[in-house]
């Protein structure tokens, strides 16, 4: 039988997502996997398994992957899609953060995840990414460049002054706004930032963009929905001389001078969420968001029109 390969990435600062590691680990143990471990989480679950159980990656292992198992939150999520989407790998997401969005599984369901990878039982599905890049003028010098699974966001550089930016979509302007900032999402991401900017929530399998304005000073300052072929350029202006700051998910970020051009695309990239059930995503909004559904059907019809997520 041909060895396969599984990447595993760990919040080591999390207990609880170090034990859902090792008890996979365990799991999986026997079936022809080897289990590779991302930087520090590595030291954490070899602290119990021991060396020898688990072998140690950085950027990507040594072999190709079949499957990256993430065991923490979406930040945990979002932090192993920064090298693994580039790669092509599919993520399987346990959640052992807060709402966890994006995972997949709960820690109570580690028996279930060891027999769905072991039995390759499981769908991946792809997601919209963007691609950014950042010029030192309308055309000019690339100074930045990268990619983002839920948002790119434009934002001020200090507390108390607003940027200036006009935003054009597909070559034409659409307005200027003051603002403290401007949002470009996926539907992956409209549950994310931008669903905290008062965005609407798209469905994940909608090809779509999302544009957001953050709480900007102008009559027509509302979420827009476009096109997934669309190209947003959002132009700083002159003021505020700090410029402003521009960030891919969260997690990567870069200064934006005054007078600086940012476009904002799809990207051939796409994110690869391996799924275990086949769940309506209206179910999984109810759920993440525990909203109330006690409506004039009563509990006994609810449970039968809608069960609960497993």
């Amino acid at each position: 039988m041909t060895q396969r390969h599984i990447a595993l990435v760990v919040h080591p600062g999390r207990p609880p997502a170090v034990a859902a590691a090792v008890e996979f680990v365990r799991g999986v143990a026997g079936h022809e996997i080897t289990c590779w471990v991302r930087g520090d989480g590595h030291d954490a679950v070899a602290a119990q398994l021991g060396s020898q159980a688990i072998l140690h990656f950085e950027e990507a292992p040594d072999e190709p992957v079949e499957l990256v198992v993430v065991f923490g939150g979406d930040g945990t999520i979002l932090r192993a899609a920064q090298w693994s989407v580039p790669l092509g790998y599919p993520l399987l997401g346990v959640n052992l953060g807060h709402v966890g969005f994006l995972a997949e599984l709960e820690p109570s369901q580690i028996d279930a995840l060891c027999a769905h990878v072991i039995a390759r039982d499981y769908t991946v599905e792809e997601r919209l990414c963007l691609d950014v890049e950042l010029r030192d003028r309308p055309g000019g010098e690339l100074l930045w460049s990268s990619f983002a699974v839920n948002e790119v966001s434009l934002e001020k550089a200090a507390r108390e002054r607003m940027i200036e930016v006009v935003v054009d979509i597909d070559g034409h302007p659409l307005s200027r706004w003051g603002t403290d900032g401007v949002l470009v999402a996926t539907p992956t991401g409209s549950t994310a930032y931008a669903f905290s900017a008062q965005g609407p929530v798209l469905w994940p399998d909608l090809d779509a963009l999302l544009v957001v304005p953050l709480l900007a000073h102008a009559l027509f300052a509302r979420p827009l929905v476009l096109s997934p072929h669309s190209c947003v350029v959002i132009s700083m202006l002159e003021h505020p001389p700090t410029g402003g700051v521009l960030w891919c998910d969260g997690r990567r970020s870069t200064p934006v001078p005054p007078l600086s051009e940012v476009t904002v695309r799809r990207s051939a990239r796409t994110l690869r969420l391996a799924r275990t059930t086949q769940h309506p995503f209206v179910q999984r909004l109810v759920a993440k968001f525990d909203l109330p559904i006690h409506g004039w059907r009563g509990q006994a019809e609810r449970r039968a029109v809608d069960p609960p997520l497993e």
